[in-house]
């Protein structure tokens, strides 16, 4: 079971991830990646968008990324 659990927390470090690098550089409306960036934004604002709430912006940097990246670590590191 922990095992299991290991390899979600890392598939979904792994999105967050691509979510953050898609975030850096423009989509063209008409392109592909405009799919996948909807899909990154739907699987990981449910978690983001509570720790928004919670966590002001540090002048221009969202922190809550930063924390909840940094939160799966230790939780993953404390299963694993």
């Amino acid at each position: 079971m922990a095992e299991i659990l290991c390899a979600l927390i890392t598939v979904f470090i792994v999105v967050l991830v691509a979510r953050a690098v898609m975030s850096w550089f423009p989509v063209r409306p008409d392109s592909a990646l405009v799919q996948v960036n909807r899909i990154l934004f739907d699987l990981t604002e449910w978690i983001l968008a509570p720790l928004r709430r919670v966590i002001p912006p540090v002048g221009m940097f969202d922190v809550s990324f930063m924390i909840l990246i940094f939160g799966l670590f230790l939780v993953r590191s404390a299963i694993c």
